[in-house]
């Protein structure tokens, strides 16, 4: 048994962990609270754009526009691949990774996939194993409509001159501060839809069609991107929140453990005392 000063310095250690396990679950907590309401918000747009652009671009043809819905066959990939810059955070950058390599194995195995990384922890990873092209961690620094639409509008040039025939988005989708769902979203080409056999979708535009896609366009890749990048920021602090809490219930179960331990240990060095004590006694009666 760990004699009593040892027990009491790995007491001290542990309630100094404590602290800062507390402090950064407050951190992550405000923070998830502006971030949720953010993508909150943003989603039904988001999703209501795309499906207005899906429907659009599905009947133009490239010289008019529909050169982001032009479906080729595939054989180079461009994987964007978002994880988080740092760390504490559970699960969620480990998923990411394993979504990542399964996808590689399962769906493009054969095929040229080169990767785009937003986030160090992935970048530092991946890069060991597969060809990453750019890495764009910097953009959680100071995540804005205006840095995104930068990393956007390359994508988008990327797949127009033809260097990927397909590029997807893996990243972790917010459900709750202790739910995250790993999606692996097609950016490029643009999803067609099913024409409506009703007829309910056929509408009367003005200006004309392609004027309103061509502009549409950019703008819904661009939001697209943005809204990933926002479910992935929420989600990161609401695992790392998570996480943090989970690391102060065990620290603290480990602390009391760790009392009762040394409680026991002093409790026998007294009971030796006492009995030392009057072991002498005795021999001095004697």
């Amino acid at each position: 048994m760990a004699n009593l000063k040892e027990i009491r310095n790995r007491i001290a250690s542990i309630g100094s962990t404590m602290k800062i396990t507390k402090a950064m679950k407050m951190v992550s907590a405000a923070k998830l609270k502006k971030a949720q309401d953010a993508i909150t918000a943003m989603r039904p747009y988001s999703n209501k754009l795309t499906e207005l652009l899906q429907n659009l671009s599905a009947t133009l043809d490239a010289d008019s526009g529909g050169v982001y819905s032009e479906q080729r066959s595939v054989s180079k990939v461009l994987l964007v691949v978002v994880t988080s810059n740092r760390g504490l955070c559970g699960a969620f950058n480990n998923s990411i990774i394993k979504k990542t390599r399964k996808v590689v194995a399962e769906q493009y195995q054969g095929k040229q996939v080169d990767l785009l990384t937003i986030g160090k922890k992935g970048n530092d990873i991946l890069s060991k194993e597969f060809t990453v092209i750019d890495n764009q961690s910097e953009v959680f620094d100071d995540l804005t409509f205006e840095n995104v639409a930068v990393i956007a509008g390359n994508l988008m040039l990327l797949f127009k001159e033809g260097a990927y025939d397909k590029i997807e988005v893996v990243y972790n989708n917010f459900k709750n501060a202790a739910t995250q769902i790993v999606m692996v979203e097609q950016f490029l080409p643009i999803k067609p839809v099913a024409s409506d056999v009703n007829g309910s979708s056929d509408y009367i535009f003005e200006p004309q069609k392609s004027e309103i896609i061509s502009a549409l366009i950019p703008k819904s890749l661009k939001t697209q991107l943005f809204k990933a990048l926002r479910d992935s920021f929420a989600s990161e602090h609401g695992a790392r929140m998570t996480a943090m809490h989970k690391a102060t219930d065990n620290a603290n179960d480990l602390r009391n453990d760790l009392k009762l331990t040394y409680n026991k240990a002093r409790q026998a060095a007294i009971t030796n005392e006492i009995l030392e004590i009057v072991g002498g006694a005795e021999a001095l009666k004697g």
